[in-house]
């Protein structure tokens, strides 16, 4: 379970849905949906699931991914055709949470990507 408020409510990366289309979902440490904190796997890719965990952005193209992620393959996942399907925000050598000091660079590169991040729209 997570212990603090980042891990759990805060991006650590962002996956696809497995039923096509361009549709996204944030998830915490615990590669859960934003704000869930349980061991148990919540069930976000079932068609009849009660959680909207999955928006369309306007924007999130590969190029943008990419921009976000420092054109590091590392931290992002491909599907069998190579299209990205997952990528990370951060890794534990870049989390800003495991520095000392609050004024450190990762802080701020974290930011610039949810600020990128928080500018898409979502397709209706």
């Amino acid at each position: 379970m997570l212990s603090d408020f980042f891990r759990m409510n805060l991006p650590y990366g962002m996956a696809k849905t497995k039923y096509g289309g361009n549709s996204w979902m944030a998830f915490n440490r615990e590669n859960q949906p934003i704000g869930f904190n349980t061991d148990v796997r919540i069930e976000t890719e079932s068609k009849d699931s009660a959680l909207p965990v999955y928006a369309s952005f306007f924007g999130l193209s590969n190029e943008v991914i990419m921009e976000l992620t420092d054109y590091d393959e590392s931290v992002i996942k491909r599907d069998e055709r190579g299209n990205i399907c997952q990528f990370w925000l951060y890794s534990d050598a870049t989390n800003p949470m495991n520095q000392r000091s609050r004024e450190n660079k990762f802080w701020k590169l974290y930011w610039d990507k949810l600020e990128i991040l928080s500018e898409l729209t979502i397709i209706r």
